[in-house]
């Protein structure tokens, strides 16, 4: 039997109506194969899961798993006892040395939740009695119902469950319950934000690089598949497509009007990708653009861009400024790896001066006659893949299975 305890709250997925047993199945899912090699049990109560998972499992890696799932808001580590009062007291006098309550110093509230009726003590009188026992322990602690540097959460159910140092989690939908997309993934810092952000909304996401070696370094490479294990446990595991484009970009180079070379660029890419991502089963593109952010990023770049493929294009960062985006780089921990001196084709290859505000059928024509096609193909046949698992190993093909439990080891 599992000997740890872990109480999860549930966000988003609690307002769902009918097909809100659909996401609460996915997100058990999710969490068992991030955690499942530890023997785990989820059960449910309203607005709650309950993991229990082997002594064993590592306290760091079971945070790092459910620190990355979206659809969870909040979790702690638990502790069940019976519904006694003076079982509470006697679970809170081996917890709260285990806690920050720890200390002595500072301020405490007791949190508590009778959910079940029929215990004859109101929440009231149940934080009475604890905060005496709490008293009684850590003399110096004052009581704070506003806002307490310590909690002590007793929530009464089918059995008590006394929980602190509760932890924020993702929100967000959980992974695989919002179709499958492929995010353009550079060695910078917007697209692994717009990775997450668009993952946090329940999209299932496999990655595309485009590698120019030897304009592009093998340094560069390692940095993008750092970047996917960092973002694989936000999405639920992840492919890393390495498309070796130097054929194609020194076609561009070679053909094209100078200012336009990163525009006809970034349309062989969509047109890459949508033959990547058909293949994969996947409806959408997403990328880290933010409007007006270059010059490859202005309405009327954009609008021709995406007239290279017939899957939808989603820009979750497109309205955001360059600081909001490095916040939560720092906060996912991507903004490190990202700032690495190891650029990507896209910076390499640029001109001097690029078209702004191009003319879509101009443009259109201009890419036509590069004849691309070719060279596309190329490049898809040569494409490696590597896999990165749930919490963001990297494994081999055989072991990542897709999520209807096949795997697909084909480009």
């Amino acid at each position: 039997m599992p000997d740890k305890l872990y109480l999860i709250k549930e966000g988003e997925i609690s307002l769902k109506g009918g097909n809100r047993n659909l996401f609460e199945k996915r997100l058990r899912q999710n969490i068992k194969d991030k955690l499942g090699s530890y023997g785990v049990s989820i059960g449910k109560q309203k607005g709650r899961i309950y993991l229990g998972i082997d002594e064993s499992a590592p306290d760091q890696e079971v945070e790092k798993a459910l620190k990355t799932t979206f659809g969870i808001t909040g979790f702690a580590r638990a502790y069940t006892t019976e519904k006694d009062i003076e079982a509470m007291r006697e679970t809170a006098r081996q917890i709260l040395p285990l806690s920050d309550f720890a200390s002595g110093k500072g301020t405490f509230k007791i949190d508590a939740r009778r959910e079940d009726k029929s215990f004859p003590l109101s929440s009231y009188d149940i934080s009475v009695d604890l905060a005496s026992t709490v008293h009684e322990m850590y003399p110096e602690l004052e009581v704070d119902l506003k806002n307490p540097d310590h909690t002590l959460h007793v929530e009464v159910r089918k059995e008590v469950y006394m929980y602190t140092d509760s932890r924020k989690g993702p929100g967000g939908l959980p992974v695989q319950t919002a179709g499958r997309g492929m995010i353009l993934l550079s060695g910078g810092i917007d697209s692994p934000v717009a990775a997450i952000s668009m993952a946090k909304r329940g999209m299932k996401l496999d990655c595309i690089y485009f590698h120019a070696y030897p304009y592009t370094s093998e340094l560069a490479l390692e940095k993008v598949k750092k970047l996917a294990s960092l973002i694989a446990p936000y999405l639920g595991g992840t492919r890393l497509y390495v498309v070796p484009f130097t054929d194609g970009q020194l076609r561009i180079k070679k053909l094209a009007y100078e200012d336009e070379t990163t525009l006809m660029f970034r349309a062989s890419m969509m047109q890459t990708a949508q033959k990547l991502a058909t293949a994969r089963k996947a409806c959408a593109i997403v990328t880290g653009e933010a409007l007006s952010q270059v010059a490859s990023q202005t309405l009327e770049a954009m609008s021709f861009t995406d007239s290279m493929t017939d899957l939808l294009v989603l820009r979750p960062l497109v309205g955001m400024d360059k600081e909001e985006i490095i916040g939560i780089s720092k906060e996912i921990g991507t903004y490190e790896t990202s700032i690495l001196p190891y650029e990507d084709c896209c910076v390499i290859f640029s001109p001097k001066h690029p078209i702004t505000h191009p003319v879509k059928e101009v443009v259109r024509r201009h890419y036509e006659a590069l004849g691309m096609d070719e060279e596309i193909d190329k490049a898809i046949a040569a494409t490696q893949v590597f896999y990165f698992n749930p919490m963001g190993q990297e494994e081999e093909r055989n072991s990542m299975p897709d999520s209807d439990g096949e795997d697909s080891g084909r480009v």
